[in-house]
């Protein structure tokens, strides 16, 4: 039975925030977008809503998504970086939240630290949602999750490896929505960068509630067996370059290669399928790959027919477009 979204004025701060339920439906609700939107349609669902765009971090897919979703249905978008206001320096974050709470509808924040993404939810006044902070990446798991569900047809009983740094954001989110949505997530990591263990516990409660498991194994070949979906991230996030040397020595056997992606056991089948949140370090084309070669993915599984990078770029639009319009007017397509 279809869930109908009561989403109407919630921020979106972690994927805990909603119940599985409710991420199921935001996931069914950005397929209809996108349908939507390939089939030329520009609708009216955020007309006359007014979008910020809070951004600490430069972007390339999550500021270009938003924009590009608030625009199709009608709405405007504003960009804010951290260069062109005074954000969390001249003037505190509970202030300006308060602004921009009495001039926009809802704010998109992406940047650093939890805590700034909690002030503004809870000083706005308005729906605010995480488009990236150090601990949760939640919009970006949703789009994972679309991506899988376009080639399996379905989500639960499916099994998600993660390979490489397992403590990062992109991790802590993909294991949540796995976890809601019956996925098996199995994290692939040095211990050394092992995700908390209270997290670990939380999402394996609910996993286990959805018929599916969490599990940590630190030999990527041993993980990746039977996984229908093999997902990695840069060995080295933002704001944390110093540790570069430190992660290229921890995570060089964590490389997703051919020979890895054959260790899942369902490549010439077809059941296997390959995401990256990007950028990716995978070519010659970077300052850091001509010296150093690929790094996190090589070339050959980025570029294979089972790489679907660009349908889960593409993606961000769609369930970011959902989830302002479940938010801001508690209605569907």
């Amino acid at each position: 039975m279809k869930v109908k979204l009561n989403l109407k004025g919630r921020s979106l701060l972690s994927l805990y925030d909603v119940t599985d339920a409710e991420m199921l439906a935001l996931i069914d609700l950005a397929a209809e977008l996108k349908a939507r939107r390939h089939a030329g349609i520009r609708g009216n669902l955020l007309e006359k809503k007014h979008v910020a765009l809070v951004f600490e971090k430069a972007s390339t897919r999550t500021r270009c998504a938003a924009s590009v979703a608030v625009s199709d249905e009608g709405g405007t978008a504003e960009y804010l970086d951290s260069n062109g206001i005074h954000f969390g320096k001249k003037e505190s974050v509970a202030d300006t939240a308060r602004v921009l709470g009495r001039m926009f509808d809802g704010i998109m924040f992406r940047g650093y630290a939890q805590k700034t993404v909690e002030m503004l939810s809870k000083y706005a006044g308005v729906p605010v949602w995480n488009g990236l902070t150090d601990d949760e990446h939640p919009t970006q798991a949703l789009a994972d999750l679309l991506t899988i569900k376009e080639n399996f047809g379905v989500l639960k009983g499916l099994t998600v490896a993660y390979v490489g740094d397992g403590r990062n954001n992109m991790a802590t989110s993909l294991m949540q929505a796995c976890a809601k949505a019956g996925m098996h997530f199995v994290n692939a990591t040095p211990p050394g960068l092992s995700p908390a263990a209270d997290l670990v516990a939380a999402a394996a409660r609910i996993a286990a509630a959805n018929g599916a498991s969490v599990r940590v194994i630190p030999d990527p070949r041993q993980a990746v067996k039977g996984a229908n979906v093999v997902c990695t991230d840069v060995w080295v996030s933002m704001g944390e370059e110093q540790k570069f040397q430190e992660r290229l020595h921890l995570l060089r056997s964590y490389q997703v290669n051919a020979p890895l992606m054959a260790a899942t056991g369902n490549l010439e089948s077809g059941r296997v399928i390959f995401l990256h949140c990007l950028p990716a370090f995978h070519d010659a084309n970077t300052a850091v790959t001509s010296t150093l070669g690929a790094l996190e993915v090589t070339d050959d599984v980025f570029e294979a027919s089972y790489s679907k990078v660009f349908d889960e770029a593409e993606n961000r639009i769609h369930t970011i477009k959902a989830l302002f319009v479940a938010s801001l007017t508690g209605g569907g397509a």
